[in-house]
């Protein structure tokens, strides 16, 4: 995964918003997640089908990261979310 990569959601999840943080659970493993901070506005964006760079876009104009920072961040985030099978890169 890098910068150009487009993400799209590869497996639906419970979603519960709650007290700012997204619970997300996984029936089938029988696993859950919490999101917090920047993880629930990148959840956001994963809603549509989306390009790595264009979230990065969209966090650098509403938050006061350095673009090196932000692109470890982001792909960080969005692998972990790969590694469990959540979303996938088309």
């Amino acid at each position: 995964m890098n910068k150009t990569s487009k993400i799209k959601i590869k497996k639906q999840l419970n979603v519960t918003d709650l007290s700012g943080e997204k619970v997300m659970v996984d029936f089938e493993q029988g696993k859950y997640f919490m999101i917090k901070g920047v993880g629930n506005d990148i959840w956001e964006m994963l809603a549509d089908d989306v390009v790595v760079a264009d979230i990065m876009d969209k966090l650098l104009q509403e938050y006061d990261v350095t673009v090196e920072q932000c692109e470890k961040e982001v792909l960080d985030f969005l692998t972990n979310l790969e590694n469990f099978g959540i979303i996938e890169a088309v």
